[in-house]
């Protein structure tokens, strides 16, 4: 009887931890796809307030934190990050590069994140704020599946990056 529940216990255990590793992560997202997302709205509003990065089960997130209104956005792969207004190429390490622009006021450039480990990002670069627009370059591993979104309460922009193009 006691072999019989340990074996049960054990059975459990394995289950719950085989559950929460990434490798065997169940519904990781699919069909978001590499082409250019942008928002409908180009209308200029908030302040970049902060930026933050974080490894998720499926994805990289990158969290842009805006005070006030939700701004605009546009992000797409570019074989080049340049600096805005000068047009200066940037050094944006990765196998490729997604432009991050955020329809919103950085005069206060905010510190960047750290993703060394990361397993799809590879650098955070800032490409610059001109005339209430604020561009960002973001390094990743490979022109991987991502989505873009806005979040209210408080505002951010967030973009998530897919491990792997799944079937």
């Amino acid at each position: 009887m006691i072999r019989a529940m340990m074996l049960v216990i054990g059975l459990l255990l394995a289950a719950l931890v085989g559950a929460s590793s990434p490798a065997n992560a169940v519904g990781c997202p699919t069909g978001w796809g590499s082409l250019p997302k942008a928002s409908a709205s180009t209308a200029i509003s908030g302040d970049l307030v902060g930026v933050r990065a974080g490894v998720q089960p499926c994805f990289d997130r990158l969290v842009l934190d805006i005070r006030g209104p939700v701004p605009g956005f546009r992000v797409e792969y570019k074989s080049v990050i340049t600096e805005d207004p000068s047009g200066r190429v940037l050094n944006v390490p990765g196998g490729a590069r997604l432009s991050v622009v955020v329809f919103a006021h950085g005069e206060v450039r905010p510190a960047l994140p750290s993703v060394s480990g990361f397993p799809v990002f590879r650098s955070v670069v800032w490409a610059g704020s001109f005339e209430g627009v604020t561009s960002l370059g973001l390094g990743v591993r490979a022109r991987l599946p991502f989505r873009v979104f806005t979040l209210t309460n408080p505002t951010r922009v967030v973009v998530d990056v897919a491990r792997s193009w799944n079937p």
